[in-house]
């Protein structure tokens, strides 16, 4: 093993991801360090949803519960984001917003996505409380309420779909998407949806109560949440910096991985929203545990191919 890095690994980002990986790597007697931002994308949330076993724990109560069982494991958690990341011989050294820096054989990107809003008045205030994106995140919720959708791409009429399976008040809102076709118009039709042409200016409430959708010519819709559909991009500054190129999907841009989080960048993994847009805590989890056993074989391999090298020598 190369004793002149400080650590066998190094995560960038202390959410569900990262954290599930360092619990994993730590089990396994790795040296990891988690370099924490402290701004997990769903903060605003009430509760993570989908979570076997803990089903509504408010966001930071979950990760506090992760952070406090990577520790006892021996991981080390640093509440000091990477600024800048280089690769040496053999391994990277990560440079903090601090000024410190860190040095690791292995690298996983656990940065998770940013959330790019329409620019809507209201969209970022309300955002995660009454302005939604994910039925299975917020929809049981919102279930029954009167429902607005705020149309900006074609996957709108998908998204209206999903969220009228919980209400029979579902109201699209054109907007900035481009006109459905016949075969969206039936569905919508079918199911009384109801359509409204226009530009939206702005959605209206009260506290954390959203109440209306606003209409440039002046014209208010009552809402009790409305639904909207996000760029999601990927947070992989580092993943560039190290000369990776990231990948489009209709929805943003992600880090393509391999088999259990392997990147095209030898010795770095991605796991988590930033390289699946559409991951939930509990899939981020699983892909954090995925990462750190695949992250330990590595090293493993690579610890034992040093051993036969260096009794080689010794003969």
């Amino acid at each position: 093993m190369n004793t002149k890095l400080t650590h066998d690994v190094a995560i960038i980002g202390g959410g569900a991801a990262g954290l599930a990986a360092a619990v994993t790597l730590a089990r396994s007697l790795r040296s990891v360090v988690v370099l924490d931002a402290g701004d997990p994308r769903n903060a605003p949330a009430a509760g993570a949803h989908n979570v076997l076993g803990r089903e509504g724990i408010a966001p930071l109560d979950l990760l506090a519960a992760g952070r406090r069982e990577a520790q006892q494991y021996g991981a080390e958690i640093r509440n000091d984001p990477a600024a800048a990341v280089r690769r040496i011989d053999d391994g990277f050294v990560v440079e903090l917003a601090s000024g410190a820096t860190v040095s690791a054989r292995r690298l996983l990107l656990a940065t998770g996505l940013a959330d790019e809003l329409p620019d809507v008045p209201g969209v970022r205030e309300f955002w995660g409380r009454s302005v939604l994106h994910c039925p299975y995140c917020h929809g049981w919720e919102a279930r029954g309420q009167r429902i607005g959708v705020l149309g900006t791409s074609p996957l709108s009429v998908h998204q209206t779909l999903l969220f009228r399976q919980l209400s029979d008040d579902v109201t699209l809102f054109l907007h900035e998407m481009p006109e459905p076709d016949s075969e969206a118009w039936e569905q919508l039709a079918a199911l009384d949806v109801q359509m409204v042409d226009g530009r939206v200016e702005r959605l209206h409430g009260e506290g954390d109560a959203l109440q209306a959708v606003v209409l440039e010519d002046g014209t208010e819709f009552p809402v009790d949440a409305v639904t909207v559909a996000p760029r999601f991009m990927a947070r992989a500054e580092l993943y560039e910096q190290l000369g990776g190129t990231l990948s489009e999907h209709p929805l943003g841009q992600f880090i393509e991985t391999g088999q259990m989080g392997r990147t095209d960048i030898a010795g770095v993994w991605a796991a988590g929203n930033v390289s699946d847009l559409g991951a939930m805590v509990s899939v981020a989890t699983g892909a954090g545990t995925s990462a750190g056993a695949a992250i330990n074989a590595d090293l493993v391999t690579e610890d034992a191919q040093a051993a036969v090298l260096s009794r080689a020598g010794a003969l």
